[in-house]
């Protein structure tokens, strides 16, 4: 069997320009979404990463037929859906397989999903969502790594989510809109990817609205129909090319940007002394003198990604001065710092004072253990150094894939699968700017 690696001659500026694909974390979820239809979709500017080809693929197996027509375009035809049970390898390699579980609900009364796996970032709990659907008159059991779901009809009720979950705010909004009756989200989360599936849905036939801050209104329809809809482009994408080059005292346009999904993430380049400037072409990031530091607490949207937060380290490593990052959205996202540090970065982990950690912090607190980090210092600039490293997931893959093009000598990094799953031809992208990465495949 063979694998990849990514071989880094760093110290290049980037200069130049790239564009950013399809979110991947609307993708795959519109393409389930899909199957909520009863006539064709079709799905414009889906990324080419292996997340939409491993739905593609639970989609086929389901009887349905997802299949690429044309560049960045799936066709999702949903006529032939008539298996209730994806097979437990899927869970394994990603968290999609839950996303679905309403969709099978919906169609057969019944779902048997594998439980999922997916980056390792912390507890990420299923029982928001199971929650939620047990209110909607679903019955769980869990079996040998399965998790079985069943009901007679789906019907419309009023839910709280206790924490704001992603995930879980577009399990519920796919199994409301079938759902005989009306279904009230509150304390739903306000991603831009879940408006981009709250209009696909529309646009099937759904009646689906945001009545006032997190709160969504589903009003139940007896079918829908298939839609066109075209995928926003990647706010995470857009910021691992901006940090790029920043970080490399670089110069890049990076096309399709889009500014209102980005705005914590331009307050703190303003900040830290970062130059950008917005354009109808997107947005350019450049460097335009010494960096400097400053904190930086995730929030749920619209505040500062947790996403972001691994990519935003590596530019804070080149700010002079001592910076704070506290994680408050992940249990535990701090894999990528025993990497940054053996590359030269100076970061310490401390314990942030917080009167009541358990609603301050939106992962379950009772779930941390002593191990779990939730801040570090970093004290910049960092003159980064060259080494070996081994990908664990896809946010830290980016962060020292990114510090890699920044540091003075050869980096190597394996695992680079875990890099893209999000990221579409990321090295071919980084090097047409000028990064020096080669691809190198090995058997083992």
């Amino acid at each position: 069997m063979s694998q990849a690696s990514f071989v880094v001659a760093g110290g290049t500026p980037l200069y130049g320009s790239v564009r950013v694909g399809g979110a991947k974390n609307a993708s795959y979820k519109l393409m389930i979404a899909a199957l909520l239809g009863s006539k064709e979709s079709r799905l414009l500017n889906l990324p080419d990463i292996s997340d939409v080809t491993l739905v593609a693929s639970i989609i086929n197996e389901l009887g349905a037929k997802a299949y690429r027509a044309g560049e960045h375009t799936f066709f999702i035809d949903t006529r032939n859906l008539r298996f209730d049970t994806i097979r437990k390898q899927y869970g394994e390699q990603s968290r999609a397989s839950t996303l679905f579980i309403p969709v099978l609900l919906a169609k057969f009364g019944h779902a048997a999903v594998p439980l999922p796996g997916g980056d390792q970032i912390g507890k990420r709990p299923l029982e928001r969502h199971m929650n939620g659907l047990e209110m909607m008159g679903v019955n769980f059991s869990q079996k040998d790594g399965m998790l079985e779901a069943s009901c007679k009809q789906l019907h419309g009720c009023t839910y709280r989510f206790e924490k704001n979950t992603h995930t879980g705010t577009e399990t519920l909004i796919m199994a409301a809109v079938l759902a005989k009756g009306k279904t009230m989200l509150e304390n739903a989360a306000e991603e831009p990817e879940i408006d981009d599936l709250i209009v696909f849905l529309n646009q099937m036939g759904a009646k689906i609205r945001r009545r006032s801050f997190r709160k969504i209104e589903i009003e139940g329809v007896e079918k829908l129909d298939g839609a066109i809809h075209k995928i926003m482009p990647d706010r995470n994408e857009a910021v691992s090319y901006a940090c790029a080059a920043i970080a490399t005292s670089g110069d890049i346009v990076v096309e399709n940007a889009r500014h209102r999904d980005l705005k914590a993430f331009l307050d703190k380049l303003d900040e830290i002394g970062a130059g950008y400037e917005i354009g109808d072409y997107g947005i350019r990031f450049y460097y335009k003198g010494p960096l400097v530091a400053t904190d930086v607490e995730t929030e749920i949207y619209p505040g500062f990604m947790t996403d972001w937060q691994p990519l935003f380290a590596t530019l804070l490593c080149q700010c002079r001065g001592e910076s704070i990052i506290h994680e408050t959205v992940m249990q535990n996202r701090f894999q990528y710092v025993q990497d940054l540090k053996a590359m030269g970065a100076k970061i310490e982990y401390f314990k942030p004072m917080v009167k009541n950690p358990d609603s301050f912090y939106n992962f379950n607190w009772q779930d941390s253990s002593a191990s779990d980090q939730h801040a570090i210092k970093i004290f910049g600039p960092t003159d980064f150094k060259g080494g070996e490293f081994t990908i664990h997931d896809l946010r830290a893959g980016a962060t020292i894939l990114l510090a890699a093009i920044a540091a003075k000598g050869k980096t190597i990094l394996h695992n680079i699968e875990q890099v893209e799953r999000g990221y579409q031809n990321i090295d071919e992208k980084l090097v047409l700017m000028g990064a020096k990465i080669e691809r190198v495949t090995w058997d083992h």
